[in-house]
This record gives C-alpha cells, structure tokens and sequence, in this order.
C-alpha cells in the first residue's frame, strides 16, 4: 500500500518537473480595419513558447523588423497584453487556449488573427 502511493506521488512530482515547453506558429494576412486599405497586403508570423503560464512571443510583419511581447496566462488559459510595435503604435494581444485549440488576435492599425500551430 505505501509502495503504491509513494509510487504515484513520485509520478506526479516527476511529471511537473518535466513538463516542457510548448512552441506554437501562426503566419497569415491581416486584415482590414478603419482607417486602413492595406492590411490585406500584411503578412505576419508569429513564433511563441508557452511554459506553464508563461508566454514569450516573436512576431514579424513582411518588410519590418521583429517584436516581442511576454505575457502571463489567466485563470481561463487567455492571455491579454500590448505589444509595441514602433513608430506604428501598439498590437492589443489576445491569446486563447482551449485544450488543444490555440488561437491568437492581435489588434491595432491591422488585424491579424488565427489558429496557433504546436510545433
């Protein structure tokens, strides 16, 4: 009887321990918002690793230089922060993730948004 507790004690404890992070991806066009006529030209990628609740992001509009943003997961696996993004102003970031579906949102003077890829 005791083997078998300390057995799944020593699982649980090993298992959180262990727990690697997860990288996602997502690249695609933005699109329109007031005020713009070409996000549709606007290519973004975006690279993120996620450990326990704790995101970093990478992300890069074609023709730009690369940005980041780190932010932490609340209590219903959503993450909401502002990224900069120079002299164009802010992205607002909006991170969801429900079991095995991650999707991301970033708005600002574009839209960009879709389904993160596990990698």
């Amino acid at each position: 009887m005791k083997t078998g507790v300390a057995a799944l004690l020593s699982m649980a404890v090993c298992g959180a321990v262990f727990a690697q992070p997860v990288t996602y991806t997502w690249t695609g066009m933005g699109t329109a918002v007031p005020g713009s006529a070409k996000c549709q030209t606007y290519r973004m990628t975006v690279s993120m690793t996620v450990d326990g609740n704790n995101v970093k992001g990478v992300f890069r509009q074609q023709g730009r230089q690369e940005r980041t943003f780190v932010a932490t997961k609340d209590a219903k696996s959503v993450v909401k922060t502002t990224a900069v993004v120079g002299g164009e102003g802010t992205l607002d970031v909006t991170i969801t993730f429900r079991g095995d579906d991650a999707r991301i949102l970033m708005e600002g003077y574009c839209k960009f948004e879709g389904r993160l890829t596990p990698q």
